[in-house]
């Protein structure tokens, strides 16, 4: 079983959750936890587990022959993400941390000055602590894109997968590209969110997203006791979902979490049972 952790909001608890459900899985399983992160992995900080880089990630970018450019300035035009900049009569300025290797300025040249190569965008990391194996992602600094990693680090848990009982993807805060490629191919997902209206706002935007995705999905309600849950229960209500589990703010969670320990709770010994069912 695949099950991704998401949410939306950034720090509502999700790598909290997606580790501690990982660790206490682990107990009788064999467990993948995958950090999709790949802007800011943390997983392994709060498993205290050491990683060991498997893999460079890399992406084609364009190279660009000045000799043959007529400086016709359609590479430009076509770049989804302005990694090419054009002034006229001048040859393109290329911005390498800005691509995502689509070739669409290769496609459209219409006199072949640009070919391919290849640029480093990121690596690929794992460690292990007994029965639960974690795979994580990080862009290299100054990369715009993070899609690509999150895409390489899916990839290679292709032929890992089928030696686990279960893998947990753990996703970036947001609704944007890196998200929708890392809940792809999930069998179920739950949402954590917190009481406030910033979380109801994404919340409704996360589950949106996994509606169009087909994706079942169920919410967890963190830090339940900060404020009254309603908003949480309207949006709840507006998908026709549930909230399957409400962990109240606890410091001694927050002590765990700041010592790098997975969290131990009664909350996540009843999600397990669900997950199990």
């Amino acid at each position: 079983m695949k099950i991704a952790i998401t949410g939306g909001k950034g720090g509502t608890g999700k790598s909290t959750l997606a580790t501690a459900l990982a660790f206490a899985l682990a107990q009788e399983k064999k467990v993948l936890l995958v950090d999709t992160d790949v802007d800011c992995p943390g997983d392994h900080l709060i498993l205290s587990i050491k990683l060991k880089k498997v893999k460079n990630v890399e992406s084609l970018i364009p190279k660009f022959d000045a000799k043959k450019c007529i400086r016709c300035g359609k590479c430009a035009q076509v770049c989804p993400t302005h990694a090419i900049a054009f002034v006229k009569n001048k040859n393109p300025i290329f911005i390498p941390e800005q691509c995502i290797g689509c070739k669409a300025c290769e496609i459209v040249c219409p006199v072949k000055a640009i070919s391919e190569t290849k640029q480093k965008v990121g690596k690929i990391f794992a460690g292990n602590k007994k029965n639960l194996t974690l795979i994580s992602g990080q862009l290299n600094p100054g990369i715009e894109e993070s899609n690509i990693v999150v895409k390489a680090v899916k990839n290679y848990i292709i032929k890992e997968k089928t030696n686990y009982d279960y893998v947990i993807i753990d996703t970036a805060a947001g609704t944007h590209c890196p998200v929708i490629s890392a809940l792809i191919g999930s069998d179920y997902a739950l949402a954590v969110t917190e009481p406030t209206p910033l979380g109801a706002h994404d919340l409704d935007l996360i589950l949106t997203l996994t509606k169009k995705l087909k994706l079942k999905t169920k919410v967890v309600l963190n830090k339940a006791d900060i404020a009254p849950g309603e908003i949480i229960k309207k949006i709840a209500k507006k998908h026709k979902t549930k909230i399957i589990a409400e962990m109240p703010y606890s410091q001694k969670i927050e002590k765990a979490y700041s010592n790098g320990k997975p969290i131990k709770n009664e909350i996540i010994q009843k999600i397990i049972k669900l997950i199990k069912k």
